[in-house]
């Protein structure tokens, strides 16, 4: 029970820390909002000419666009920049020999910070966005609060494997002089698998089978098909049972590869 505690205080911590900054929250939201029109409009044309493109109708399709924008920095759809940029900058210094000492574990120590932190992107960065999409073009909205709820469980499940991708390339920095290289390529994978660019249902044959198999579906693609209902293959709990099958395994990976890690003792710098 301490030990839930703790890790609840330091989610909270990370609440108050990105809290703080107003201004890019601020900026964050216009950025969202502006990207969010510009593809929206690019999926009214491409709908209008395929009609029904994997399996969704426009009105689906627009609902992809702003939900992608309103998780954007939830998931960290993009270029990494959560807190797996200042681990990485531990590694790197040395620091991470304090954290090491600390009696409490890493993996989840730096999971509960991170949850802290998307908990106030999807309040205070993800809502406006959604909302403003919903005043300007027909969406695909449930009324349901219980689909709604479905939703939020999907959304903490894919909080949970975005954490743990996140997590392996932090910890590449054990190895690595510099971690850039990694960062930049999980940050074209996972544009690219998350759905960011097109819905991972318009990807044909055997890519978008290996696209939707693949953990970054868990991201967007996967709560988005949960809000709208658009699920049929796997249903509701085959959904959550494929994200938290992600998550469990990506956290034993990263559990393994931290153990590798410390008992090397390569620390950057230290």
């Amino acid at each position: 029970m301490g030990s839930l505690r703790l890790y609840a205080a330091v989610a909270a911590s990370g609440v108050r820390r990105y809290a703080t900054y107003r201004a890019a929250t601020a900026a964050g939201i216009f950025t969202n909002t502006v990207f969010g029109m510009i593809i929206a409009c690019a999926y009214v044309a491409l709908w209008d000419e395929r009609p029904h493109l994997g399996g969704y109708d426009q009105t689906q399709a627009l609902t992809f666009v702003w939900v992608g924008q309103a998780l954007f920095s939830v998931m960290m759809l993009g270029m990494p920049a959560g807190v797996e940029v200042e681990l990485m900058d531990r590694i790197r210094s040395g620091d991470i020999a304090v954290d090491l000492y600390r009696p409490v574990d890493l993996q989840c120590w730096w999971l509960s910070l991170d949850l802290g932190r998307a908990l106030f992107q999807l309040v205070g960065r993800g809502v406006v966005p959604l909302a403003i999409g919903a005043l300007v073009f027909p969406l695909a909205l449930p009324t349901d609060p219980l689909r709604w709820l479905a939703f939020l469980v999907a959304v903490v499940l894919g909080c949970v494997v975005s954490f743990a991708l996140r997590y392996l390339v932090a910890l590449s920095s054990f190895w690595l002089m510099e971690g850039s290289g990694v960062t930049q390529m999980y940050g074209i994978v996972g544009t690219l698998f998350s759905g960011m660019l097109l819905p991972l249902n318009v990807f044909p044959g055997a890519i978008g089978d290996l696209a939707r198999a693949l953990p970054w579906s868990s991201l967007l693609q996967v709560p988005a098909d949960v809000l709208m209902g658009t699920h049929p293959d796997r249903g509701l709990l085959g959904s959550y049972l494929f994200q938290a099958a992600w998550g469990a395994g990506l956290l034993g990976v990263g559990r393994l590869m931290q153990g590798a890690a410390t008992r090397r003792v390569v620390v950057q710098g230290g």
